[in-house]
């Protein structure tokens, strides 16, 4: 059998279960695991961690009368350097993403900025059309809001029920941000807390859960233990900053910490950590603000954190010191995110997609001053973690040690995409 020149070859690839292969790749494409074929590039990974790239598939990248918060340019550097190659965007944008035109016009914005692998989801209002933005390429609908959050108008169980029957007609994924809301202004973290209550997350999962619908159900951020037992079938996601802090750990009023649904106690955070196998994906929810929104009363603060470069190098670091397992950690960042957007899969055999995460031996705390996102803080500063050395999107060399290199991003779009001037990879390996 012969084989074309490669453009790139990862040497010396330790796998999960510790076999060591050589890894050649051509056109974006794992071609061959074994010995290496003849290639343009190759990179030596002997002594480093290779994973596949994660997806982070709940990000907020703001852009158009938002860019001084974040555009795609910065946020997808930030998903680069963070090791994720592919980010979805949620469409609570301003204006929100539930026409045809206002989807494009997003679509458009990604395609001309971004420097990672991206899809798009679509919002759902009362009136929306959703078979048009399905058509339009809308990986997925929502987050569909249960109760109003930043920039996203809490929706009523009819409107919420009837887009699900319709979501489900076409094939689509719906995805819920579930809270209940007590009458109220929070005046400091625990009060945020009290007000957007786990009890109140807990019953209004269980109610959209236990609906009867006929779509599938995605569960966007949950932060109890309660709450990701009472989803039932649906795909249950998790923050990183749900894992890795509580409000206590805060100071009372400090903004930086505000977030929706809010960061729980201690006790409740340790617990959310029992639910590990149960849970499906982690997604960082990256939502910037700009410091001098955050310097203000905590009643008027805007809710939102930013964490999609620290997601996947917080949880490296976890399972450096055996907190989670190796499998474990790529199953929720990578494969089980693809498989539920009917994304190509990234992985170590023939035929995967070739987008990785290449990380060194020696971890460094989160600070700041080294993060692209133009928010320009982070609620995680001096948190352990582990960034990667090199990031591989679509076979070619995205990131090397802090430089930036163009990699051929791709847009994903859902299985209703009917066409169009925008090239795009097409989801169509979704379950039904």
């Amino acid at each position: 059998m012969t084989f074309s020149r490669c453009d790139l070859v990862l040497k010396d690839v330790t796998l999960p279960e510790g076999r060591v292969t050589d890894l050649s790749i051509r056109d974006g494409i794992v071609v061959h695991a074994g010995s290496p074929l003849p290639a343009d590039e190759c990179i030596s990974c002997r002594g480093l961690t290779v994973l596949p790239a994660a997806i982070d598939m709940h990000v907020h990248m703001r852009g158009g009368v938002q860019h001084k918060k974040e555009d795609w340019k910065s946020g997808s550097m930030s998903a680069i350097a963070g090791g994720v190659t592919v980010v979805v965007d949620q469409p609570n944008t301003v204006p929100p993403l539930t026409t045809a035109e206002t989807f494009r016009t997003r679509v458009t914005e990604a395609a001309r900025d971004s420097l990672c692998s991206y899809a798009i989801n679509a919002g759902v209002l009362s009136n929306t059309d959703i078979e048009s933005l399905w058509k339009a390429g809308a990986m997925a609908f929502g987050e569909l809001f249960a109760a109003s959050s930043s920039y996203g108008e809490g929706l009523s169980e009819e409107t919420i029920t009837s887009a699900l029957e319709e979501i489900g007609r076409l094939g689509g994924l719906a995805t819920i941000h579930a809270e209940e809301v007590r009458p109220g202004a929070p005046h400091d973290l625990a009060s945020h807390n009290r007000l957007r209550g786990p009890a109140g997350e807990t019953r209004a999962v269980g109610r959209i859960a236990g609906g009867g619908h006929p779509c599938r159900l995605h569960f966007c951020h949950l932060s109890a233990a309660s709450s990701v037992a009472s989803a039932g079938s649906a795909s249950v996601e998790v923050t990183p900053h749900h894992l890795f802090l509580s409000y206590e750990q805060a100071g009372d009023t400090d903004t930086f910490c505000k977030v929706n649904p809010p960061l729980r106690t201690e006790a409740e955070r340790r617990r959310l950590w029992t639910a590990w196998d149960r849970i499906d994906v982690i997604a960082s929810d990256h939502a910037p603000h700009t410091l001098q929104e955050k310097k203000v009363p905590f009643d008027v603060a805007p809710s939102g954190i930013p964490g999609v470069e620290t997601m996947l190098p917080m949880l490296v670091d976890a399972f450096r010191n055996g907190t989670i397992s190796l499998n474990s950690l790529i199953a929720k960042t990578s494969w089980r995110p693809a498989e539920l957007l009917g994304i190509p899969k990234a992985g170590y055999f023939p035929g995967d997609r070739a987008d990785f995460a290449i990380f060194g031996v020696l971890g460094s705390p989160v600070s700041a001053d080294d993060l692209h996102s133009r928010a320009g803080w982070t609620p995680f500063e001096g948190m352990p973690a582990v960034f990667p050395e090199f990031v591989i999107q679509t076979g070619k060399i995205a990131f090397r040690r802090g430089e930036f290199f163009p990699a051929s991003p791709r847009w994903y779009t859902g299985r209703g995409y009917n066409g169009g001037e925008t090239m795009s990879d097409r989801a169509d390996t979704a379950p039904p």
